[in-house]
């Protein structure tokens, strides 16, 4: 993990409760040529990935929505039954599959979708100054002849199922009812993208 810039000396594990959270001290050769020695925490909850479903005959999307801990913590309280929802794209951790498989998986078990193809459109570092997640994006399209169950997630997810106009999706992220940064990313790309056809 050591490069000519960067040295770990020392790796803590501070928690294993729900993911892995560890202190790293590590020696950093500055632009200056000075070493200096630093420490930083990594949450490690493995890496993921997201999929905005879209019906070019409807201009329609799939989105979910489902309560989200650490947003009600900051602030994300609208009142009532909706405190801490968040509408996101659907969205799961790997696990031990590969990008396109996980997605797959993701799909069925929270929008009920049983997709066959989806397209890849990019990877990122969602928070990359404290957490050490990449996400995978795709798009896929569905129509209502597109194979569906019941969805909604498992265990304990209790995922609502949205079906909304992607011109309404887009609004929605100027009035701050949509606020999830990978969902904004996605609509703004399905956007861009029928803006260059």
């Amino acid at each position: 993990m050591d490069s000519a810039r960067m040295q770990i000396t020392e790796e803590k594990l501070l928690s294993d409760n729900w993911y892995i959270l560890k202190r790293y001290t590590f020696n950093y050769l500055g632009k200056n040529g000075q070493w200096t020695t630093q420490q930083r925490e990594a949450y490690d909850r493995g890496n993921g990935a997201t999929i905005l479903l879209h019906n070019p005959e409807a201009d329609t999307v799939i989105l979910t929505r489902q309560f989200r801990l650490p947003t009600f913590v900051n602030g994300n309280r609208t009142g009532g039954p909706s405190d801490g929802m968040l509408i996101e794209t659907c969205a799961g951790l790997l696990d031990d599959d590969d990008p396109e498989t996980a997605i797959l998986r993701e799909t069925e078990e929270e929008t009920g979708y049983k997709l066959t193809a989806v397209q890849k459109v990019m990877e990122a570092y969602m928070s990359p100054g404290s957490v050490t997640e990449k996400l995978f994006f795709y798009l896929a399209e569905y129509s209502t002849d597109t194979e569906r169950n019941a969805g909604g997630g498992i265990d304990e997810e209790e995922i609502e199922i949205l079906e909304l106009p992607l011109s309404q999706a887009l609004a929605m992220m100027q009035t701050g009812e949509i606020q999830d940064g990978k969902t904004i990313m996605l609509l703004q790309y399905l956007r861009l993208m029928q803006l260059e056809k």
